[in-house]
């Protein structure tokens, strides 16, 4: 069974009909790539898992269950887990602050920050005590990361985490997804334009066109003709 199953998804803004009949499946312990040029939709149909935004009509089941009209403060506790473009961490709070926000959305009884998060992100373990907003932007998006980890997520969406970072941690983030997927078994749905990273992590993908679903299917079946035509600006 699928992780999550994405069925006849509608959503508008207004009279803009921004998402059309979108229909994918995220499989457990894998890594699947929502790709697409800017504008196509990516971005809403995320939150549009996470109840951000609200679908028209359409179908959303986690781990088998419908969710599209659960509120959004019930996802995280469902371990739905969400790192949005642009991390939105707290630049006044400490690291480990940062990290700790993350259990106000989550159902588990302990606040104890897993030792795992700081083996994944060993950087974060050594400047725990400083700001948010003096980190890097590539030790931001590992301190995002991190955060959403706490909640012990099943399904983790994480809207282009190497957008303006340096290329060794774009390497980096790339090996902390596949140690989500083998070893911590979490769904990861990775919405990312840069090929190189794509081709690291992702077990299959899915290309959105003018909102609807052009293509999905197995990393072996993208190819450079689909690339040119549903990629490249």
């Amino acid at each position: 069974m699928a992780t999550m199953t994405i069925e006849a998804l509608n959503h508008y803004y207004g009279q803009s009909h921004t998402l059309r009949d979108v229909a994918f499946d995220i499989a457990p312990a894998a890594c699947t790539c929502l790709m697409g040029r800017n504008g196509v939709g990516k971005t809403t149909l995320a939150k549009c898992l996470m109840g951000l935004e609200h679908p028209r009509s359409g179908s959303i089941l986690f781990n088998g269950t419908s969710i599209e009209k659960l509120p959004a403060e019930s996802r995280a506790p469902n371990q739905i887990a969400y790192v949005p473009q642009g991390r939105q961490i707290f630049p006044l709070l400490s690291v480990e602050e940062n990290i700790r926000t993350g259990f106000f959305s989550s159902a588990a009884k302990s606040k104890k920050i897993p030792s795992n998060i700081y083996e994944l992100f060993p950087v974060l373990a050594d400047m725990k005590r400083r700001r948010g907003g003096d980190l890097s932007g590539g030790q931001q998006q590992q301190l995002a990361i991190a955060r959403a980890l706490v909640i012990d997520p099943k399904l983790l969406i994480l809207d282009e985490p190497t957008e303006g970072i340096q290329p060794s941690l774009v390497q980096e983030i790339s090996d902390v997804i596949n140690m989500l997927n083998q070893e911590l078994k979490i769904a990861v749905l990775l919405i990312e334009q840069k090929l190189p990273i794509i081709h690291k992590v992702a077990d299959s993908f899915v290309i959105m066109d003018r909102g609807s679903v052009a293509i999905k299917g197995s990393m072996d079946l993208l190819n450079d003709e689909l690339i040119n035509q549903y990629l490249i600006v």
